[in-house]
């Protein structure tokens, strides 16, 4: 992979608007006061992403020009005043939503449901589409030495799946579906199969999916289809990772009668509703999870640094700055061999 240009240099992928980029060339950035400077070692491109490039993300939610990239590791390069110099060389990642830390909602530990107002690296504040980035020091979780900086990109969506079995409760023994073999749901395997369920099912109508789902810890793989014909009524805790249109909708339908449904995709407007009246009946108890809260991201870089969280065989293709353009373009293409695509600077 190629790095900076020269001495003093930096570079970044820059969206100026939707659908325009280009990669700019400046300055290394200095971290200010409680801020550190890091080094970027591997950045994971989502759909969020993808949504920014094409302008389909909410107006609220994205601020143009942005350098995108909130799925990254690397290490710490220079600290800021009033923070330790310890943390130089440290391996690291850092939560994305800049919470504020003294609202009443993160005062209770809820920091992804922060009222002082949205901001969030990669979309509102610089990201790690770059070869260096700066942050909060408060943020960063650190990682184990020696740690594979390359895989622990994708610590970032595993938090938010960390937020899912914090709310979602799994008990040993208990029947669990995830919905969905994406990223997002391998990862939910992969933390789910660690909290030793009876049945570990996925469901996805991609068959390569779910055989993959099976190598990561999943007991079953099933199709849409197969899961409506056999499966209604039959899960303790169901996990939505897809964000598809209907599968808000059928997740709650594979959920048992006091069962619970946590919905972790980003749905879009137009999805199918869920019906009130087998909510009301069936007494589901149904979460969503946007983000993740401090307390997931030590969940998740605990299981990473106990190996009961394995990211590297999620990633599929990673190429350097100078091709974001074909990078962004296989996220969201359909492929079912295409995994996580990473940007290594």
């Amino acid at each position: 992979m190629s790095g900076p240009q020269g001495p003093g240099v930096s570079r970044a992928v820059v969206v100026e608007a939707p659908g325009e980029h280009r990669l700019v060339e400046r300055e290394i950035p200095e971290p200010g006061p409680g801020e550190v400077r890091v080094r970027v070692a591997a950045a994971g491109i989502c759909m969020s992403d993808r949504e920014v490039y094409d302008g389909h993300r909410a107006p609220g939610y994205v601020r143009y020009p942005v350098t995108p990239g909130h799925e990254w590791a690397g290490t710490v390069e220079a600290v800021g005043a009033g923070v330790d110099p310890a943390l130089m060389g440290r391996g690291c990642v850092a939560e994305g939503f800049r919470a504020c830390g003294t609202c009443e909602r993160c005062r209770c530990g809820e920091t992804s449901l922060c009222t002082a107002g949205y901001a969030e690296t990669g979309f509102t504040e610089p990201g790690a589409f770059a070869d260096h980035l700066v942050v909060p020091a408060r943020l960063l979780h650190l990682l184990p030495p020696e740690a594979d900086l390359r895989a622990a990109a994708l610590i970032e969506p595993a938090a938010a799946i960390a937020a899912a079995v914090r709310v979602g409760r799994p008990r040993p023994g208990e029947r669990v579906a995830v919905v969905g073999a994406g990223t997002l749901g391998l990862l939910a395997v992969q933390l789910l199969a660690a909290s030793s369920p009876a049945e570990l099912v996925v469901v996805d109508p991609r068959a390569a999916r779910g055989k993959q789902a099976l190598r990561h810890g999943a007991s079953e793989a099933l199709s849409p289809e197969e899961a409506e014909a056999g499966s209604a009524g039959r899960f303790d805790l169901v996990v939505e990772t897809a964000g598809a249109p209907s599968t808000a909708a059928s997740s709650c339908l594979l959920a048992r009668r006091g069962g619970r449904a946590i919905l972790t995709g980003m749905f879009a407007a137009g999805a199918t509703g869920i019906d009130p009246v087998h909510l009301s009946v069936s007494q589901l108890e149904i979460r969503s999870v946007f983000g993740a809260p401090s307390a997931a991201w030590a969940d998740a870089v605990r299981a990473f640094g106990l190996g009961l969280l394995d990211p590297a065989p999620l990633i599929s293709h990673e190429f350097p700055l100078e091709r974001f353009a074909e990078a962004v373009a296989l996220v969201g293409g359909g492929d079912a061999k295409t995994g996580k695509v990473l940007l290594r600077p």
